[in-house]
C-alpha cells in the first residue's frame, strides 16, 4: 500500500516538474540579452504595417515598413554607398578632430582655475548656439566643400567630450594625487598615468554620445549645402514627395549610428576592459 502511494506521488510530481522546467526555460529565453528589445521592435513594425494597411494611410504621409523597404530600390547600390561614404567621411573627420581638441582643452581646464573661468562660459555659449542657425553662415565663410561640414560636425560633438573628460579628471581620488605628489611625480605623469586612466569611463561615455552626434552634425551640414550624402538624399527625396525613399535614408542613418556606437563600445571592451561597467545581477 505504501509503495503504491509513493509511486502515485512520484508520477503526479513528474508533470509538475516538467511544467516548472518549461517555465524556467521560458523565463531564461525572455531574459536573454537582446531578445526582448528585438521582440518589441518586431511588434512595433507589425503594428505599424497593420495600421497603415487597415486605415489606408497614404504613403506620402506615413509609408508602411514594406514600402520603406521598397524605397531602397530607388537608386543603385553603388549610389547608396556613395551617399553613405560622403556622410561617414565627414562624420568621422569631425569626430576625430573633436577628440583631438576636446581632451587637451579638458586637461587645461582642470589644471588652471583661471583658464576654466575664462573658457568654460565661452564653451557653454558655443554649445547653446543653435548649429542649424549658424550652419549657413559657416557655409558662406568656408565654401561648399568638406571643411564647413567638418566644422559643423565638430561644433556638435566636442562639448560632451570636454565636459565628460573634465569631470573624469576632477573625479580622481585625492589620495592618489597626494601620493603622486609626495613621490614628486611630474605633472605629465600625474595626468597621463593617474588622471586620464581614471577618466577613461567618463571619456568613453562621451565618445559613445559624440559618435552619434557626429552623424547628426554631418546630416545637418548636408541639409544646408551638399551634392551627396544621406542628408542630401533625404532632403532631395522629400522635395520630390518620395517619402518612402526619405524613410529609407533615415533607416540607413539609424543603422550607421548604431554601428558606430557598437564600434566605440567594442574598442572600450577590447582595449580598456577594466573601464566597462559590470552588469548588476
Amino acid at each position: 500500500m505504501t509503495m503504491s502511494r509513493t509511486s502515485e506521488a512520484s508520477s503526479s510530481s513528474a508533470p509538475r516538474e516538467r511544467v516548472a522546467d518549461l517555465r524556467r526555460a521560458a523565463l531564461n529565453l525572455v531574459r536573454a540579452p537582446g531578445l526582448l528589445p528585438l521582440g518589441t521592435f518586431l511588434a512595433i513594425l507589425i503594428f505599424w504595417e497593420v495600421s497603415c494597411r487597415a486605415f489606408a494611410i497614404p504613403s506620402f504621409v506615413l509609408p508602411s515598413p514594406t514600402r520603406i523597404i521598397g524605397g531602397f530600390d530607388s537608386i543603385s547600390v553603388a549610389r547608396w554607398l556613395d551617399h553613405v561614404w560622403a556622410t561617414l567621411r565627414v562624420a568621422m573627420i569631425g569626430y576625430f578632430v573633436s577628440i583631438a581638441v576636446a581632451i587637451p582643452i579638458a586637461v587645461m581646464l582642470t589644471r588652471s582655475e583661471t583658464l576654466s573661468r575664462a573658457l568654460y562660459p565661452i564653451l557653454v555659449v558655443i554649445q547653446s548656439t543653435p548649429v542649424v542657425a549658424v550652419a549657413p553662415i559657416i557655409i558662406v565663410g568656408l565654401g561648399s566643400g568638406d571643411a564647413p561640414r567638418v566644422v559643423i560636425t565638430f561644433l556638435i560633438t566636442f562639448f560632451p567630450l570636454v565636459v565628460s573628460t573634465a569631470t573624469g579628471l576632477l573625479a580622481t581620488p585625492s589620495e592618489l594625487i597626494e601620493l603622486s605628489r609626495s613621490l614628486r611625480a611630474p605633472t605629465v605623469r600625474e595626468i597621463t598615468q593617474i588622471r586620464l586612466p581614471f577618466a577613461i569611463p567618463y571619456i568613453f561615455s562621451a565618445l559613445k554620445i559624440s559618435v552619434t552626434l557626429a552623424v547628426i552634425g554631418a546630416v545637418v551640414a548636408e541639409f544646408v549645402a551638399a551634392d551627396k550624402g544621406i542628408g542630401y538624399y533625404i532632403q532631395f527625396s522629400t522635395s520630390m514627395f518620395q517619402v518612402q525613399q526619405a524613410w529609407a535614408g533615415l533607416v540607413v542613418l539609424v543603422a550607421m549610428s548604431l554601428v558606430l556606437f557598437q564600434v566605440v563600445t567594442a574598442v572600450q571592451r577590447i582595449w580598456f576592459p577594466w573601464s566597462v561597467p559590470t552588469e548588476r545581477s
